[in-house]
């Protein structure tokens, strides 16, 4: 499917982009971004589900290399289920917040995210002069 087709009647990027500043966070964006947030929702849960069962089917090998090799790729896949693991509670967090009506505005300021920013980061929280001003102040006091 393409940027500019529809699916089931929600915007597509292309109509989301073209909608004036005071259609923001109108009913259509916000259906637009819970699609958005459930899809990868579910390919997350798939993910980690995918990872969990890859997990329990690994077999022991008594080659010291192979075993090497074997404890690092799980590793690497306990490391990429632990990240996806923040990235759904973040998703989880941003369809709380198209609920309760504050999804797309800075937690900080109040003011809008943006919908470019949302397209790119669905789970931004922060606008874009916030999220500088957090990473230079983290940059700061480390």
């Amino acid at each position: 499917m393409t940027a500019t087709a529809t699916r089931n009647g929600t915007l597509s990027e292309v109509e989301l982009l073209a909608m004036s500043a005071d259609d923001y966070m109108n009913a259509a964006q916000l259906e637009f971004f819970r699609q958005r947030l459930l899809a990868l929702q579910a390919e997350l849960r798939e993910n980690s589900e995918e990872t969990r069962s890859h997990l329990r089917e690994t077999v022991a090998t008594p080659d010291e290399a192979d075993r090497a090799t074997q404890e690092e790729e799980q590793v690497l896949e306990q490391r990429i289920r632990d990240r996806e693991l923040k990235l759904l509670h973040k998703v989880e967090a941003a369809l709380r917040r198209i609920e309760d009506g504050s999804y797309g505005y800075c937690e900080v300021s109040g003011e809008p995210i943006g919908v470019g920013r949302l397209l790119a980061r669905p789970t931004a929280t922060l606008s874009i002069e916030e999220q500088e001003r957090h990473e230079r102040e983290e940059r700061l006091y480390r």
